[in-house]
């Protein structure tokens, strides 16, 4: 059963394999980025449900990532979790929402802390069908 489609942006490639697999395993279907280049390209041709963003990359940091997201119509309404290790969540809260986050996750996580905030932002995300 698909759970979702979600992208993840991540630079360091040991942690997005490994982020990969253990969200198939859990029913997502799953893309990856771990170049910032490509992904206002990759989010455009595959239209994922959330996409899970690492704030502290080397080409370019998340912040510039989602800004250039928000900016393009067929990604602008894309939620993006921030994933981050380096950036304290609490001092980062200003800049978070400045960059319309849906979340933000401090690696390391847990699986179960994870799943809800992409299952909450699945959620707030889907068209309201009325009757």
């Amino acid at each position: 059963m698909n759970q979702g489609k979600i992208l993840i942006v991540d630079d360091n490639r040991d942690f997005l394999s490994e982020l990969r697999e253990t969200l198939f395993l859990c029913g997502y279907e799953v893309a990856v980025a771990a170049e910032s280049s490509v992904v206002c390209k990759l989010a455009q041709s595959m239209q994922p449900d959330v996409i899970l963003l690492d704030l502290k990359m080397s080409e370019m940091n998340g912040f510039n990532v989602a800004e250039q997201l928000h900016r393009e119509n067929e990604t602008s309404r894309i939620p993006i979790i921030a994933m981050s290790g380096y950036f304290p969540i609490e001092s980062s809260s200003n800049l978070l929402d400045m960059s319309n986050m849906a979340g933000c996750i401090k690696k390391p996580f847990s699986m179960f802390d994870l799943i809800t905030q992409l299952e909450r932002a699945i959620k707030n995300n889907c068209p309201k069908t009325g009757s």
